[in-house]
């Protein structure tokens, strides 16, 4: 009996027999022929893009994160007091210490670097649409509890910027009516910024880091489900529009991970200032305000957003909901046209949306002022006017390129 196919795909015969413990194992518990089955012979649209790289990268980084966290957790000290002196500690005592670390910082900016450009491919080629819905909304819940995870980790050092960044989303929980200041308390576990807030920050970001690989799991088996989107947004019809993974998409995701490495060590060792703020390489002092308190660089855009509303909720509305609108994507755009290679209102609206996103990142790092105070509102009413005006309206009036047969007639190949 064969193994029943996506279309395009060809069926996957029953797991030989095999001999000696290898065979007897996989009888009992067919862990190879499911991993030859998903990973070796399962079948892939041939013509993925670079862009497909970012998956296999994010699975890298993360194993990194997970490896190099667990050996710092080990002699971190989660208190007011002793936080700031165990991170020295671990820089200039431990050996090894500051590579570690080193590799756990680069590894937290460019992981979400690498989710942001993950997200901006699934926008751009439609990979939110049926049947891709469950694929779509586990990747958003992975993206919410790795900025959960991030911020918890930006906190634990207990520098300058950790504490005033954790007080300024401390106020802004605060500003929520009727339970606000409940919300705050339960946050900060008392009156101030202290052992108990910092301890409960050191659980969540270590308990997150573990369920971010349990939704990975949830999302790696969604994509082999309904299976991968690709550029031209048309499902394989035939054999000959798929390639099995490997030695395709392999040696594809390997000479992608050569090349994000040598980003990783450039960013390590060359130029560590660029992903790390001054400030926090001083201790947390309540009583000295930093000249500029923000936040890291992927979480500018939502601190844009933060500032540029009038009131303290409403910007705190403004930031959570731009998160929130991108679950109910699939359902905004009811185009039956998949990539935005073939829908050129959309396609340029959503560059201009990308542009939205850079500038309200340079609106948090102004902090709001004077002019851009303006583009951080216009910037703001855009990111939602293109999901909830011109996705829907789109979907109904735009004139859309005509689609190729095939996956093979695309490139040529039929």
């Amino acid at each position: 009996m064969t193994k029943p196919n996506k279309p395009g795909q060809q069926p996957v015969p029953p797991a030989e027999e095999g001999s000696g413990l290898a065979g007897w194992i996989d009888r009992r518990l067919p862990v190879i022929s499911g991993f030859r089955a998903e990973y070796i012979d399962f079948r892939m649209p041939k013509n993925l893009n670079g862009l497909w790289n970012f998956g296999a990268i994010l699975t890298v980084v993360l194993l990194l994160m997970l490896a190099t966290g667990t050996f710092l957790a080990m002699h971190f000290t989660p208190t007011a007091a002793e936080a700031f002196l165990s991170v020295e500690a671990i820089d200039r005592q431990l050996p090894g210490g500051w590579l570690l670390r080193a590799m756990h910082m680069t590894g937290a900016n460019l992981f979400l670097a690498a989710l942001y450009i993950h997200l901006f491919r699934g926008l751009y080629y439609g990979s939110y649409k049926s049947p891709r819905e469950i694929l779509w909304i586990s990747g958003l819940l992975l993206l919410v509890m790795v900025m959960a995870t991030a911020f918890a980790g930006y906190v634990l050092p207990w520098g300058q910027m950790s504490y005033w960044g954790a007080d300024v989303i401390s106020k802004a929980v605060g500003a929520v009516p009727v339970i606000g200041n409940t919300l705050e308390h339960i946050l900060a576990g008392s009156d101030h910024l202290g052992d108990i807030f910092l301890h409960r920050f050191f659980v969540i970001h270590f308990i997150l880091a573990f369920l971010v690989v349990a939704v990975v799991g949830i999302h790696v088996v969604a994509v082999h489900v309904a299976g991968s989107n690709n550029p031209v947004g048309i499902e394989p019809k035939t054999p000959k529009d798929t390639v099995p993974f490997h030695p395709y998409f392999t040696s594809k995701d390997l000479f992608g991970l050569v090349l994000f490495a040598l980003v990783f060590a450039l960013l390590m060792f060359f130029w560590p200032g660029l992903l790390m703020e001054p400030d926090n390489y001083a201790p947390a002092d309540p009583m000295h305000t930093p000249a500029d308190i923000e936040p890291e660089w992927y979480f500018l855009p939502f601190y844009g957003m933060l500032q540029s509303v009038p009131s303290k909720f409403g910007g705190l509305l403004a930031a959570a909901g731009s998160l929130l609108i991108l679950f109910a994507l699939p359902w905004l755009d009811r185009s039956p046209v998949r990539s935005m290679r073939f829908r050129p209102i959309c396609r340029a609206g959503l560059l201009v949306l990308v542009a939205s996103f850079v500038v309200l990142a340079l609106v948090g790092k102004h902090h709001a002022q004077g002019n851009w105070m303006a583009l951080g509102r216009l910037a703001t009413l855009y990111y939602f006017g293109y999901f909830l005006v011109l996705l829907p309206v789109a979907a109904r009036k735009e004139k859309t390129r005509p689609l190729p047969a095939s996956i093979s007639a695309a490139q040529g190949d039929a």
